[in-house]
């Protein structure tokens, strides 16, 4: 049965090794790909995940060595959480603390234990613990197979008001609201992973600037084209906004759009997954390329710094 919730989490780092230091060895995720920004092929694209590269459990960065730091503001994800089974939250601190990571102490959030932490950009992250999710299939590289990362919790977007978002999430991605804590107000997909967005509403602030350790996209599942295709004309005659057209990211189809609240939103498929150009078992190894930069090989890999 197809679960509607986040397909992935875009960002923006600085220097690509320690990216990968940090998301592989302190985190545990498996790297599942190695490209580049189709758009701007002299930066890598660089994907993180669960072992198969599950939609929901999905973390990418553009990582570029001398990016000045962003600033979170509204119109922009404040916010990405990871799910960890609740009785892991000791392990993760007695982590975090041995890696040296900045983080703060834990609290509850909508009955729910969060710890929030940065990585090396300054990017705000949360592991909340999730009852029953150690029954739950994990990947874990270099974690104890009990405490390691069951993907995506959800996203906290930081908007000036919450209603208008909050149509687009229940009226294009079938959320609902499920709770309410101050501003915080909290939408669920029921998916198991990627199911939760919060949307804290806080009048006006300084706005979002982009930068190494800010959000450039949340993505939103689709099943296939057709769902995709559906889910973008309620978003333009619903909602009054516009659509770009579809692009092809080899690992799935996207369009994308940016919400009444100003964070860029990202419809993609769920097909073709990312085992289409390279087996399960090695993914991330290689540096894969779109056919139409293929020719072009030789000349991105002499710009793209090495990284394990």
């Amino acid at each position: 049965m197809f679960e509607n919730g986040i397909h992935h989490v875009t960002a923006l780092s600085g220097p690509a090794g320690r990216n990968v230091d940090f998301y592989t060895r302190v985190l545990g995720l498996r790297l599942v790909k190695k490209t580049v920004n189709f758009d701007d092929p002299g930066t890598y694209h660089l994907y993180y995940g669960d072992e198969a590269g599950t939609p929901g459990s999905i973390l990418t960065f553009f990582p570029i060595a001398h990016a000045a730091p962003g600033r979170v503001g509204i119109g922009e994800t404040q916010e990405t959480a990871f799910r960890v089974p609740r009785a892991s939250m000791g392990w993760w601190t007695h982590r975090l603390v041995a890696a040296g990571v900045r983080h703060e102490a834990l609290v509850q959030v909508l009955g729910e234990p969060v710890l929030r932490f940065r990585d090396p950009d300054g990017m705000m992250l949360a592991l909340v613990g999730v009852a029953g999710a150690e029954a739950e299939p994990a990947f874990a590289d270099g974690i104890p197979a009990e405490h390691a990362i069951r993907g995506f919790h959800g996203v906290t977007l930081l908007l000036a008001e919450a209603g208008p978002t909050a149509a687009i999430l229940e009226g294009v991605f079938g959320f609902r609201e499920t709770g309410r804590e101050g501003s915080a107000i909290r939408l669920e997909s029921g998916a198991r992973i990627g199911g939760a967005v919060t949307l804290r509403a806080v009048g006006q602030f300084l706005p979002g600037r982009a930068g190494a350790g800010s959000v450039h996209h949340v993505a939103f599942r689709a099943a296939d084209d057709a769902q995709q295709a559906e889910m973008a004309q309620r978003v333009a005659r619903e909602h009054g906004l516009s659509v770009t057209e579809q692009r092809d990211r080899n690992y799935f189809r996207s369009v994308y759009f940016r919400e009444p609240g100003g964070v860029l939103f990202e419809i993609a498929t769920d097909a073709p997954g990312f085992a289409v150009d390279e087996p399960a078992e090695s993914l991330g190894q290689a540096l894969k390329l779109p056919a139409f930069l293929e020719p072009h090989r030789a000349s991105i890999e002499a710009v793209l710094p090495e990284v394990a």
